[in-house]
C-alpha cells in the first residue's frame, strides 16, 4: 500500500446525517462514518440554517454518489474525518463558498494546503451575505451557530 492509498478513500455515499456527518461504503465494502474536516455546518437545532445546509449537502452528495475522501484522521470507532471530493472538487470548500458552512478554527490545520482558499471562500460568502451570513448584521461580531 502506498502513501496516497493511506490518505485517499474511494467510497459511495449511503446517506447524509444531520450537520456535517455522512455515511459511506468504501471500496472494500466497509461502512464508515465521515465527519467533514475543516468546516462546521449549523447545528441541527438551529432550524432554518441547518435545514438549508443539510439540504445542500444532500444535493451535493445524494445516495449512491461516488466520492473520494482525503482522510485527515480516524478514531478508534472507525470514524473518518476528511475532505470530500466529487468530480475533483471539494464539497467542504463549496459549502463554505456558498455560505452553508463556516471554517472550523479548531481543525482548519487539517486543510493547511487549501487554508487560504477556505479563508477567501468564507470572506466572499460573508461579503455577499450568502446562506448563514444573511442573518448577521455587517459590523457585528456575532458568532455563527454550530
Amino acid at each position: 500500500m502506498n502513501f496516497v492509498e493511506l490518505l485517499l478513500v474511494l467510497a459511495t455515499v449511503l446517506n447524509v446525517g444531520n450537520s456535517n456527518i455522512i455515511t459511506v461504503k468504501n471500496d472494500t465494502g466497509q461502512i464508515q462514518t465521515v465527519k467533514l474536516a475543516c468546516i462546521n455546518l449549523p447545528n441541527a437545532t438551529k432550524k432554518p440554517d441547518s435545514l438549508a445546509a443539510t439540504q445542500k449537502l444532500n444535493q451535493l452528495l445524494p445516495a449512491g454518489s461516488p466520492v473520494v475522501i482525503r482522510r485527515v484522521t480516524e478514531d478508534e470507532g472507525d470514524r473518518i474525518t476528511g475532505e470530500i471530493f466529487v468530480d475533483n472538487q471539494s464539497v467542504n470548500l463549496r459549502l463554505v463558498a456558498e455560505g452553508n458552512a463556516v471554517i472550523d478554527q479548531d481543525t482548519i490545520y487539517y486543510c493547511s494546503e487549501t487554508k487560504t482558499q477556505y479563508l477567501i471562500a468564507q470572506a466572499n460568502a460573508q461579503n455577499k451575505r450568502l446562506g448563514i451570513w444573511q442573518q448577521i448584521n455587517p459590523g457585528t461580531t456575532k458568532k455563527i451557530p454550530r
